[in-house]
């Protein structure tokens, strides 16, 4: 590799936190991982994803879920799968 440069970026910490936890299973660093993104931009000449303005329903359901409000949890995936298909 050869020179590199130096990014400096802001974001939440539990972000930053659960992102390494995700890329260190990957054997992949931040670093390398923001490099990598960097690189997809560049190849697909835009943000490598689709991105989209939500529509009304889930714009609210996104509002009330970062406000604590109407979330409903269950004690693992299975039990998730389970009451889906009841």
């Amino acid at each position: 590799m050869g020179r590199s440069d130096t990014i400096q970026i802001r974001v939440e910490p539990e972000t930053k936190k659960e992102a390494k936890n995700i890329l260190s299973r990957l054997n992949i660093s931040l670093s390398e991982a923001i490099s990598m993104f960097l690189k997809q931009v560049i190849f697909h000449h835009g943000i490598p994803f689709e991105l989209k303005v939500p529509n009304e329903i889930t714009a609210q359901t996104v509002k009330k879920l970062e406000a604590g409000q109407d979330i409903h949890k269950t004690g693992s995936t299975e039990e998730l799968f389970e009451e889906l298909e009841r």
